[in-house]
């Protein structure tokens, strides 16, 4: 059994991170911290967590833990960070402060100095796994960059491609628990809104993942639409060998087979398949008659997209079996 603490624990992402891990036999969380909460029973906040005996602290200082996941806010992470792993604890941080290997990156499309560069494994299972098994601080991606890296990664793996265009859909809950204009209720309700259609911070996140395989261009656009949870992303490629549909598949197949969150699925992938679940479903594989090809992936972007893969981290990062607390399917319809 091992000790968490989880750093801003009242958002989205830190209640999934408490309802994932009250399922995990071989975790206990010992703090769940809220400058705004702190002294409330987390159950006031988390209205579906009734069973925990849980109360917001103010901070993690006079509390150890084997593990802390930081779910805190860009430009956060890096003021809390560094004290953690002083203090001998494993760090798993949500947001992107050390998702890039030059800061320079983080620099210039999140517009925040970077204050304590540190050494970090980006935290994709399906590309770092063995880094991640001996890592002291963990990345975890993007929700974005998630969906979009594994639809793409078998065709750069391959060199099939090195040209996409991925567009991707969102969930409001993607936006966090505070309310912006864009995501107020009246303005997102029946209604597709692209949004940083050039200029999305996930961007280069993407390419820097894709680009260790091999040289990447690529273009990215986010779409907010009028659902709770979900990122269904559509890559277009064109492809630089004449390969059909079932082709295709088979070599997504073959790359994530032993993989055991990702699926590759016989027709289009479908937000609610995946819904409260750690899985990513991978489909369409279609080509058009100027070889155009069409890949289709969904997840859930509060688990898969954020606090499922950092427990899918923490696994790794512990000697635990990788599927613990997370083999679940989704909640279709």
């Amino acid at each position: 059994m091992i000790s968490a603490g989880i750093i801003g624990a009242s958002g989205y992402t830190g209640g999934e991170l408490l309802r994932l891990l009250d399922n995990h036999s071989k975790v206990e969380v010992v703090a769940a911290t809220s400058r705004q909460y702190s002294g409330l029973p987390v159950s006031r906040v988390h209205p579906h967590l009734q069973d925990t005996d849980l109360k917001f602290e103010e901070s993690m200082e006079k509390v150890d833990a084997d593990i802390v996941f930081t779910a805190t806010p860009h430009g956060a992470s890096m003021k809390i960070v560094p004290d953690l792993l002083e203090r001998g604890m494993r760090v798993v941080d949500l947001s992107g402060d050390y998702r890039f290997q030059d800061p320079s990156t983080y620099e210039e499309w999140y517009g925040i100095k970077h204050e304590k560069p540190l050494e970090a494994v980006y935290g994709l299972p399906e590309i770092h796994r063995e880094e991640i098994e001996s890592a002291d601080l963990v990345a975890n991606p993007g929700c974005f960059p998630t969906g979009a890296i594994l639809a793409c990664l078998p065709l750069v793996y391959e060199k099939l491609a090195d040209t996409f265009i991925i567009d991707s859909k969102t969930g409001v809950s993607g936006a966090g628990v505070k309310p912006t204009p864009l995501t107020h209720y009246p303005e997102c309700s029946d209604n597709v809104t692209a949004y940083n259609v050039t200029r999305h911070r996930h961007t280069p996140e993407i390419r820097q993942e894709l680009s260790r395989f091999n040289p990447v261009r690529l273009s990215f656009t986010p779409h907010l639409v009028p659902v709770t949870r979900g990122i269904l992303t559509t890559a277009h490629t064109f492809l630089s060998e004449d390969l059909n549909q079932d082709e295709l598949m088979e070599i997504f197949q073959g790359f994530y087979d032993g993989e055991p969150f990702v699926r590759v699925v016989d027709g289009m992938p479908v937000l609610s398949a995946v819904r409260g679940s750690n899985f990513c479903h991978i489909g369409c594989f279609e080509v058009d008659d100027n070889q155009r090809a069409v890949i289709v992936s969904a997840i859930d972007n509060l688990v898969k997209g954020a606090s499922g893969q950092a427990i899918q981290n923490m696994n790794i990062m512990c000697g635990f079996s990788e599927v613990e607390g997370l083999d679940f399917p989704g909640m279709h319809p």
